[in-house]
């Protein structure tokens, strides 16, 4: 119908004003003769934004007088996304409460010395169009806003007021509390356990349920990321400035900003971030935590009935979910690259997500698992990196009857990986990891995060090109090497749900230790 009237205004048009004038005026204005491939007459030529050379790319760093780095990232936009990482997190609690770090992640962005409430943070930041966000991690933390670049200056003198002059007051800390217990029982709840089982592996105690010890026993990364429920009432305004005392100062600090010229960074952390006094007692930190990753291995079980944890009208059957994990290495050391070829040629899934190729279905964990085994629920690798160690872990899902054989399978994929590694599967792991690593770094505020991180931990940053070469430069005897290390090490375990079929955390290591994965025969259960 509509193709029907434009014909129909056409007609009229070539009717009133004869068909060379119709052509004229209705085909570009008075140029109706030059081809689209040549610039019309008279119009200024396009300025495009250009980037000569990758040096253009480069990230810039600079250190200040008290210790502070600030790192800037070029990137053409209207916006930008600023904010500041420490180096704080649940593994520097060994002299404290564990749940501290949980506590300031729920407190960011709440009242300061000159902002009364969260909500005028929130309408500061509107009038930028901006937004913002806290992260803790095991060995960071991070506070970002994403806003309009022309509003940086109150953007950096926001996060300042956020970082090192925080109320803490009274009703906020016992908001905090709520929120805290809130999110400690919903993890416990989730129909996904893979949140639950990550602590678990750490070797942490979220609750009475939890018995023995895994991959970092009482220290560093394997200290609890979320606050224990005996420590929730416990922490308060004098616990949270002891703890900040040490470790929000300024030579443990990076400013980081995507999408914004260094020198205007540079000078809003001069303003703002350079002898400014905090809330908390002032004077030179004296417990800083600076102890490595001790790596212990061992097994943490949780019996817990898992028959309801999913309600609807297609409720996930009930099943026993298990985590094997080995000591891989720190996102410092040269062989973290192989680690990541190999935890994404591992790769895997769900036996229910829907996809192709992209999504990994070539990977060892579909090919080998998932479509051999139709019982299999579930079986996802995963790659957890710190400063001074790593862990490499299978996560996997089945009824519970089926656990002796599902550890069995895992534990053969585990003793594979020292294995053969074939040249086709080898080149899609890389190429896998390199569009993930590029397709990621679209985004602003993952640039902002990859900055502020690497500079944190290294002074510097790898670019993307550098990376994908060093990714490239992998080779199957290095993937065979860094699994034959790993393999050597007491595995983790992590097991949630009906355990009576598990198998005892000795054969479990024996099976790993051998050149098949299998479980010995002598303790195999006769059914």
């Amino acid at each position: 119908m509509a193709a029907n009237m434009t014909r129909s205004r056409a007609w009229r048009g070539i009717q009133r004003y004869g068909l060379p004038v119709y052509r004229r005026y209705s085909s570009g204005g008075s140029y109706p003769s030059i081809p689209l491939t040549a610039p019309l007459p008279g119009v200024p030529k396009p300025v495009f934004a250009r980037v000569d050379g990758q040096e253009k790319f480069e990230t810039k760093v600079t250190t200040l007088d008290n210790g502070l780095r600030v790192a800037s990232q070029n990137k053409f936009g209207q916006f930008c996304t600023v904010g500041l990482l420490i180096n704080s997190g649940s593994r520097h609690e060994t002299k404290y409460l564990s749940g501290i770090s949980h506590f300031l992640e729920k407190l960011a962005f709440s009242s300061t010395a000159q902002f009364g409430s969260k909500d005028e943070i929130l309408l500061t930041l509107e009038k930028h169009g901006g937004i913002c966000d806290c992260q803790t991690s095991r060995d960071t933390t991070m506070y970002a806003v994403s806003a309009d670049a022309k509003g940086l200056d109150t953007v950096v003198s926001l996060l300042t007021e956020v970082v090192l002059q925080p109320q803490l007051s009274d009703k906020e800390l016992e908001m905090t509390r709520m929120a805290v217990r809130f999110e400690l029982e919903d993890l416990n709840m989730r129909p996904d356990p893979e949140p639950l089982l990550t602590e678990m592996i750490h070797a942490n105690d979220l609750s009475l349920l939890i018995f023995g010890q895994a991959a970092f026993r009482d220290n560093t990364v394997g200290l609890p990321r979320f606050s224990p429920v005996e420590n929730i009432d416990k922490i308060d305004r004098k616990t949270l400035h002891a703890y900040m005392h040490n470790y929000y100062t300024p030579e443990r600090m990076v400013l980081a900003g995507v999408g914004i010229e260094h020198d205007q960074l540079l000078e809003c952390a001069k303003k703002y971030l350079q002898g400014v006094e905090p809330v908390w007692a002032s004077g030179k930190p004296c417990s800083v935590d600076r102890s490595i990753a001790q790596y212990t291995g061992g097994i943490v079980k949780v019996e817990k009935d898992m028959s309801d944890v999913s309600l609807g009208p297609t409720p996930i059957p009930e099943l026993t979910h298990i985590m094997i994990g080995l000591e891989s290495c720190s996102f410092l050391e040269d062989d973290f690259i192989p680690f990541a070829v190999l935890n994404m040629m591992m790769g895997g899934g769900g036996s229910f997500s829907a996809g192709g190729p992209g999504k990994g279905m070539f990977t060892r964990l579909y090919l080998n698992v998932l479509n051999r085994h139709h019982w299999m629920y579930n079986a996802t690798s995963y790659h957890h990196s710190y400063e001074d160690t790593g862990l490499l872990c299978i996560h996997a899902s089945a009824d519970p009857r089926q656990v002796r054989e599902m550890v069995e399978i895992i534990t053969r994929e585990f003793a594979l990986m020292a294995g053969s590694v074939g040249e086709v599967e080898l080149e899609r792991a890389k190429t896998q990891l390199k569009s993930m690593l590029m397709m990621n770094l679209e985004s602003r505020p993952v640039i902002f995060e990859d900055v502020g991180r690497q500079v944190l931990a290294t002074g510097t940053r790898k670019l993307p090109h550098e990376l994908c070469s060093l990714i490239s430069n992998i080779k199957a005897n290095d993937i065979k090497r860094v699994a034959t290390k790993m393999l050597r090490n007491k595995p983790a375990v992590a097991a949630l749900g009906d355990l009576s079929e598990l198998p005892d955390y000795d054969q479990i290591q024996t099976a790993l230790s051998s050149k098949d994965g299998r479980l010995p025969r002598s303790y195999r259960l006769f059914r």
